[in-house]
């Protein structure tokens, strides 16, 4: 397995300096990521190495494969030698999931997920299929969180981003508590994928549900990314950017606070607003 960064020659260009200068530059790792359950190839998805492990278990989560840790025998990643052969079989992309006895793949579920570091649900055959049973109800969650934490996520995001300080080329989901102190963040260029990491790093370590937390991704929020955050228990998630149509409906429906455009002082929350604590009117001048 490559590293989370690529060195690659580039011609840098400016209007004030032609013909350009030649030099080096450094890009966010992309390799493909085969997940494998007993053998049966299940997945293929496009990610930023690293993390791998933690990756795998979310995604099986996310996926409605398994309901917990407990569900998961082990997971290692395959070393080219181990694993058999067949596509994608260079070293660490391959990650080996054998469950727990008695649980099997069911016969439709028996098929690769191709996906793309774009698209966490590429590969469905109908919406029905978007549709995960959850394992934990929202509207129990009954934390609070301020605007003005909110307005201090991205930063302190931003700044917890190491790969994207050196590449400017990764999506990131950071997991934060009500009060604003970062619990843990994960990287990739994919924006599934680092909540993918997130969550399966939450289920490892036995910390699901996510309640009182706030997850915090670096792009738009989507319909897969809103699922995503309902299937861990987060009862706040924002985005510094837009969320689609059926994400704002979906987070309604489950009771999850969704606030979109997050930059600067200003955000819009589109869904659960009782969970945002907002400024106290300033009295009007006599």
């Amino acid at each position: 397995m490559a590293g989370r960064t690529a060195r690659r020659r580039v011609l840098r260009l400016t209007l004030a300096d032609q013909p350009g200068e030649p030099r080096a530059d450094l890009l966010a790792a992309e390799e493909p990521l085969g997940i494998r359950i007993g053998g049966q190839p299940v997945s293929l998805t496009m990610r930023t190495p690293g993390d791998d492990i933690d990756l795998t278990a979310g995604w099986l989560f996310s996926e409605g494969l398994i309901a917990g840790q407990a569900d998961i025998a082990s997971i290692r990643i395959c070393d080219g030698t181990r694993c058999g052969h067949g596509e994608h079989e260079a070293t660490g992309n391959v990650a080996e999931v054998t469950l727990r006895p008695g649980l099997e793949l069911r016969p439709d579920q028996r098929r690769a997920f191709l996906t793309s570091s774009a698209c966490g649900v590429c590969g469905k055959t109908s919406i029905g299929e978007l549709l995960v049973p959850g394992l934990y109800d929202l509207s129990q969650d009954e934390s609070l969180v301020s605007a003005s934490v909110l307005a201090g996520l991205p930063d302190a995001l931003r700044a917890a981003q190491r790969v994207f300080e050196r590449t400017g080329g990764l999506h990131a989901a950071g997991l934060f508590t009500a009060a604003g102190d970062l619990v843990t963040v994960r990287e990739d260029v994919g924006r599934h994928n680092a909540v993918d990491k997130v969550v399966g790093w939450a289920l490892r370590a036995g910390r699901l549900p996510l309640s009182g937390c706030v997850l915090l991704v670096s792009g738009r929020a989507s319909f897969e990314l809103v699922q995503k955050a309902v299937l861990a228990g987060v009862p706040v998630l924002a985005a510094v950017s837009a969320p689609s149509s059926l994400a704002a409906d979906l987070a309604g429906e489950a009771g999850l606070t969704l606030v979109g455009f997050l930059r600067g002082q200003s955000m819009n929350v589109y869904a659960g607003q009782h969970r945002v604590v907002r400024p106290a009117a300033q009295p009007a001048a006599g």
